[in-house]
């Protein structure tokens, strides 16, 4: 069974960074896709960033392009969001996913969610 643990939101000021941590177990990543989603209150959950596990492009809503990276850590099994230049906007709770073989920006698509960590933006 899959299991996706997130950490590292918080409160910061606007021009701000935090880093969001993944801990993902369960199984071998090497046909997934891990990817990140945000849900702020009353609004769908959308897309952040999606990578494959074995490598190769990192796809980013263009609302972050330049200001959120992410990456992963092969030896901890472990994928990271680190966001720059926080804006009230991004304000949400963050949702790290998981599917097997390719690449979606659609939420539904993903077979596998941790449980969020909220993060805040005051201006």
């Amino acid at each position: 069974q899959v299991q996706l643990v997130e950490s590292g939101g918080g409160l910061v000021q606007a021009g701000g960074s935090l880093r969001l941590s993944c801990a993902a177990s369960g199984r071998t990543f090497n046909s997934y896709i891990l990817g990140w989603f945000r849900q702020a209150p009353g609004k769908e959950r959308e897309f952040v960033a999606a990578m494959s596990w074995s490598g190769g492009y990192t796809y980013y809503r263009d609302s972050v392009k330049g200001r959120f990276t992410m990456s992963r850590d092969g030896a901890e099994t472990a994928v990271y969001l680190q966001m720059n230049n926080l804006k009230p906007e991004d304000t949400a709770v963050y949702y790290c996913a998981a599917k097997r073989y390719y690449y979606s920006e659609s939420a539904a698509s993903y077979d596998y969610w941790g449980q969020g960590t909220q993060v805040t933006v005051s201006s």
